[in-house]
């Protein structure tokens, strides 16, 4: 866009694009979620993000390590990182996946080799950065690090999918008309949850137990993630097993070093959002 003389904006893909430039490809994958979804994070996170450092930096802490506040820490302790890591602020998608494949097809540079993967790995929808990690670890080929689920059949997995219940599911969840699933995977049937510490609350609790009691009598799977299993490769792993089982598809690993593939895919993943590795 020409903002005046000699002064030019570019676009979110444009923008996508250009930092992308000698980055790796988990990083990018990342933003590029985050301009797809209905989330951002606070300009506070920009700069750190971009030098690999942390963000935030705890209170009287090292730095924080988890995607909501830590189970050993102190009631201040978990209410001052839970301030921080919940302030990502709601908003409308910044850009489209048809923009950005556009955008790719123009970057034909090598140093833009990390945004034209990233750009055939990410999908819209998500609406936090958890659910941006729990798409990208679960989703993405084994040969990044993923478990590769986005290969299964029916579109692999799908982000904030809206399941319509019938009058059974609405009466077994007590009157909730529908659900919205956080990761749904259409050819096993399985609706992944992430559990962030706002779920942990009495009332989401009941909240979240009337939901899934509808999304079982529309004959749906529900798997729980909770913060602690987002750094668990092995629970990972065994949730992707899940899926493939479900859709019956066989999960094989055709690679070698796939568990240090893995961890160094989750770590780079984590620091495309401030994480400390884990």
């Amino acid at each position: 866009m020409h903002v005046e003389a000699d002064i030019y904006a570019t676009s979110p893909a444009v923008t996508a694009m250009l930092c992308s430039k000698n980055e790796s490809v988990a990083k990018t994958l990342m933003l590029l979620m985050e301009l797809l979804g209905t989330y951002s994070l606070p300009p506070g996170a920009t700069y750190p993000i971009a030098h690999d450092d942390i963000w935030p930096k705890g209170d009287g802490c090292a730095a924080t390590g988890d995607l909501d506040c830590l189970g050993n820490q102190s009631v201040v302790e978990q209410q001052n990182e839970t301030r921080y890591e919940q302030a990502h602020y709601k908003c409308e998608p910044a850009t489209t996946i048809e923009e950005l494949e556009a955008v790719a097809r123009f970057a034909k540079s090598s140093s833009y080799t990390s945004f034209r993967t990233a750009v055939k790995l990410a999908r819209p929808g998500s609406a936090s950065p958890a659910e941006s990690l729990m798409f990208a670890v679960l989703g993405a080929p084994m040969r990044f690090g993923g478990f590769g689920c986005c290969s299964l059949p029916m579109g692999g997995l799908v982000l904030n999918y809206r399941i319509d219940f019938d009058t059974l599911a609405v009466n077994m969840s007590s009157g909730i008309p529908y659900a919205i699933c956080d990761l749904y995977c259409p050819a096993a049937g399985v609706d992944n949850e992430y559990n962030g510490i706002g779920h942990e609350l009495q009332n989401a609790r009941i909240h979240d137990g009337n939901r899934n009691n509808g999304l079982k009598a529309m004959g749906i799977h529900v798997l729980v993630i909770n913060r602690d299993q987002m750094k668990d490769l092995v629970a990972l792993e065994a949730f992707a097993q899940t899926m493939h089982r479900l859709a019956g598809v066989r999960f094989r690993y055709r690679i070698k070093g796939y568990r240090k593939r893995q961890a160094a895919w989750l770590n780079a993943l984590r620091a495309g959002i401030g994480l400390a590795p884990v």
